[in-house]
């Protein structure tokens, strides 16, 4: 059955005065498609498909390639649904309808009008985009310059849109914008620019539902005093406001960029967001709540249930956006209703997601060094005193930070499986010299106040590790180092056979139990997109984006950037990378 026919079908099954049934939690079992950004709500993306498996992945090989017609950074993955692939580009976020029945042919292209001028100077690290979604026979674009775009998955037309901001005052989209049952959630980026973070929900037909902010009153955060928790106690009157100094909050970042997943049976949604503004944290004294922070939302009215704050007054530029992974799992010889969170500040947690209870948090890489480690009661980290750039002050260079303000890992997203119960976790391996210096708010214009200088962490050259992790115990169990970062997302499978790639553009194949390489492909370019597979015509595909950039590529996809500091640092860690790959957006597909 086609997806507009089993669509029509269920809401058929509402009676007069019901909502109609949620078709993504269907559709997101069929094995064949893949039809969320991250395969399913939970955030896994793991695949039940075993057609390729430890004995045959040698044997992949290419079985058709697809060319964007775009240079810059590719992020994300393509959905695939009955037959038909829907890829997406950076900036001017072109939307592909490709027919896997006819050999790949463009069934239809969509490519939005916006203002590049407006636009692409103010996003930050690259103009990448996360990626599409689907609901109720359309497709859902989240553009850069804020708009969000229904499209009809047959025909491409443009069915509605919404623009919630203004890249005037530097806010834009990177994210993917997430369909949670009948609502489709958007963030909003541009903490560099003194943006304040806020998630909005729209219905599918395009309305607005509830927004809530990331700082300020407690109305605007949709924050209740008494009933909203944090760290099992409620977060009390005024917890945000209280907080900050003055007005600081309404240009207070914690915008909200990242990765998205959904406990139907809770009924809550979850999410980070990232650093205050700006990046001297001498200018911003306080915890800067709630900045840094992990969300559980109540997804039909935005009421947060509860929040916890990964890194109080940060003083790095370590972003909480990156994804949130729902594990039902024993931690402590109990079984947990767990939410998984790689953290940029080189810590991992593991939480309860009922009510945001903490867990586990352990390092995922030895090289952190910034904290000796978190309190399990206070949640609280124990600090270490050099390391702090608040402590040594404005215009003083606080070397040896580890990791980097880019973090142990940014936004690409970790794999689990339920087979091995394990966590499969593109790392970067890279330390910092950091100096904040003043800054003045001007809208529209960078609010960093810092300059940084990157590079591997001790021990080594290397710049990036791919881990199996026990969010359990939170120990590594193997890891793999990389040349540089691993800045693709990863794909496990029930085969177990974990597939990444690699900013050199090797997709890569290894075994889930020892880590041991498997097989490997060199794409056109470096890879920073995300794997996935289905199956079409009884055969298992896999499928990647290349293309150069993202914030470690960002000296790639932006060559009159030279200077080392360039790229808030990223320039100088990644020089090397132009020796090993080019700029160039392509869609890889494999097979047997």
């Amino acid at each position: 059955m086609k997806l507009k026919t089993l669509s029509i079908a269920m809401m058929g099954l509402a009676a007069p005065g019901l909502v109609a049934a949620d078709e993504l939690l269907d559709m997101q079992k069929n094995e064949n498609n893949w039809v969320m950004p991250a395969g399913n709500y939970a955030n896994h993306r793991y695949s039940t498909l075993t057609q390729i498996n430890k004995e045959n992945v040698k044997d992949l090989n290419m079985a058709w390639s697809f060319s964007t017609g775009v240079l810059r950074g590719h992020e994300g993955n393509a959905l695939v649904m009955d037959g038909t692939m829907y890829v997406h580009t950076p900036f001017p976020n072109i939307v592909f309808a490709l027919d896997l029945n006819n050999d790949g042919a463009i069934k239809w292209k969509y490519e939005p009008s916006q203002n590049y001028d407006e636009t692409v100077p103010v996003m930050c690290c690259d103009t990448v985009n996360r990626g599409l979604s689907y609901a109720d026979g359309k497709i859902f674009l989240n553009q850069a310059d804020t708009t969000l775009v229904a499209l009809d998955m047959e025909t491409g037309e443009q069915v509605w849109s919404d623009k919630r901001d203004d890249p005037k005052v530097g806010a834009t989209s990177t994210a993917a914008a997430h369909v949670f049952d009948d609502k489709i959630i958007v963030g909003i980026s541009g903490g560099e620019f003194g943006v304040r973070g806020y998630v909005q929900a729209y219905d599918l037909d395009g309305n607005v539902v509830y927004k809530a902010y990331s700082t300020g009153p407690d109305d605007e955060m949709l924050v209740d005093p008494e009933n909203t928790l944090s760290m099992l106690k409620p977060v009390g009157k005024d917890s945000s406001l209280k907080s900050w100094q003055g007005d600081q909050w309404k240009i207070g970042g914690g915008t909200t960029w990242g990765w998205y997943s959904y406990d139907p049976d809770l009924n809550q949604f979850y999410y980070g967001n990232g650093n205050p503004s700006t990046w001297n944290p001498v200018q911003r004294p306080g915890d800067n709540k709630w900045t840094m922070s992990m969300w559980g939302r109540d997804l039909d009215t935005g009421m947060a249930k509860w929040v916890y704050q990964m890194t109080p007054y940060d003083e790095w530029d370590y972003d909480g956006v990156n994804e949130n992974i729902l594990v039902d799992q024993k931690v402590n010889g109990k079984m947990r209703k767990t939410v998984v969170h790689f953290d940029r500040n080189g810590f991992a947690y593991t939480l309860d997601r009922v009510n945001g209870e903490l867990l586990v948090a352990e390092k995922y890489d030895p090289a952190v060094n910034w904290s000796n480690g978190v309190s399990l009661e206070t949640g609280r980290h124990d600090r270490v005193a050099k390391y702090s750039t608040a402590r040594n002050g404005e215009d003083v260079n606080t070397t040896g930070i580890c990791p980097a303000a880019l973090g142990t890992k940014d936004q690409q997203p970790a794999a689990y499986s339920p087979r091995t119960g394990l966590f499969y976790v593109p790392t970067n391996h890279v330390c910092m010299d950091y100096e904040p210096f003043e800054v003045e708010y001007v809208a529209g214009q960078p609010y960093v106040g810092a300059t940084l200088a990157m590079y591997p962490a001790p021990g080594g050259t290397h710049l990036g590790n791919f881990i199996a992790w026990d969010a359990r115990e939170g120990k590594i169990v193997w890891s793999n180092p990389e040349r540089f970062s691993v800045w693709s997302g990863a794909l496990a499978t029930a085969s177990d056979v974990v597939f990444y790639g690699t900013l050199e553009g090797h997709l890569k194949a290894v075994d889930a139990q020892s880590g041991r390489e498997l097989w490997r492909f060199k794409t056109p370019s470096g890879i920073i997109g995300n794997v996935n597979t289905y199956k079409h015509d009884g055969k298992q595909y896999i499928s990647i984006l290349s293309g150069v950039g993202g914030w470690a590529g960002i000296g790639m996809a932006i060559p009159s950037l030279e200077n080392d500091s360039d790229g808030l640092g990223a320039v100088g860690a990644y020089r090397s990378l132009s020796s090993w790959t080019n700029l160039g957006g392509v869609l890889s597909v494999f097979s047997l």
